[in-house]
């Protein structure tokens, strides 16, 4: 517990490398109260797209005191419609009035026409695709004035016609947009595991220098009438120790980064989700101190 934690510049909020937790209105009071050492918040910008309110209220207090990183799920970076201003000219009054250190967004899309599926669905990977999320991204920073980074995808179907693997395909978006990498390690477990492929494999090859957040959250197991289990990334649980150690793995290749402890649904009590940023902050803790050694 910090109560004299100072008071960061927001326009000199960057994350730092440590362990952060996403903001949760059951938590708003005891943060505010106990002011714990957690090194930031991340919230979703669509939860305070209004002009004020509740929401704004306590964000405001919590900027004051906490880095902040914005993780969009509403942008629908992969539609084929093309992005909507509205929702872009909203998210630039929040990054204006907010300051993030880091704005992120999903390799998803979720809309189509007027319609918008709640649920962020998978796209293949071709070069259509890849000329169509590079020019998205463009356009969206742009727009808002500041670098995004984009999350590699849970996915639970694959398409036939890809032509380039997922990494590769991120890889190219880096190059063509000069956006960032959000690596959830989560999700590279949950598709591991439903599409058969080694996430050992895809930790190690993932560019580790163009990450600039990782994910880590629950996941559950649905089971199949043939025996097979499909893993779904539903964010309402502890890590699992499979994804601890693909972590660990990671840190230990390229030090520590920014990490979030991700848990949208079946909120816990603020100690059990601060105990997950802590365990996050002893593996990085540890690895910074053997590379001190060195």
């Amino acid at each position: 517990m910090m109560a004299d934690r100072p008071s960061p510049d927001r326009s000199q909020a960057a994350i730092p490398r440590r362990a952060g937790v996403g903001l949760k209105p059951e938590h708003y009071r005891d943060i505010i109260e106990s002011r714990p050492d957690v090194g930031w918040f991340e919230v979703h910008p669509e939860n305070y797209m209004g002009a004020g309110g509740p929401p704004h209220f306590w964000l405001e207090q919590i900027r004051a005191c906490y880095p902040l990183s914005l993780h969009g799920v509403g942008l629908s970076i992969g539609s084929a419609g093309g992005l909507s201003v509205p929702h872009l000219d909203r998210l630039k009054a929040l990054i204006d009035r907010y300051q993030p250190g880091l704005f992120s967004e999903h390799l998803a899309w979720s809309t189509h026409d007027s319609t918008f599926v709640n649920d962020l669905l998978p796209m293949p990977y071709t070069r259509e695709t890849l000329n169509l999320v590079a020019n998205h991204i463009d356009q969206v920073q742009s727009h808002v004035g500041q670098r995004m980074l984009i999350e590699n995808p849970s996915t639970y179907v694959a398409f036939t016609d890809s032509d380039m693997t997922e990494i590769d395909f991120l890889i190219e978006l880096v190059k063509r947009s000069g956006c960032g990498l959000l690596l959830d390690v989560n999700n590279v477990f949950v598709s591991s595991v439903n599409h058969g492929f080694d996430p050992v494999a895809y930790v190690d090859a993932f560019p580790a220098g163009m990450i600039g957040e990782i994910h880590l959250a629950g996941h559950a197991e649905i089971e199949g009438g043939d025996e097979t289990v499909l893993l779904v990334d539903s964010h309402d649980a502890a890590v699992s120790e499979r994804v601890w150690g693909l972590y660990q793995r990671l840190i230990t290749r390229a030090g520590p980064l920014p990490t979030l402890i991700e848990w949208d649904n079946s909120i816990p009590v603020w100690p059990v989700l601060a105990g997950q940023a802590q365990l996050a902050e002893n593996i990085m803790f540890a690895e910074r101190t053997k590379h001190d050694r060195h």
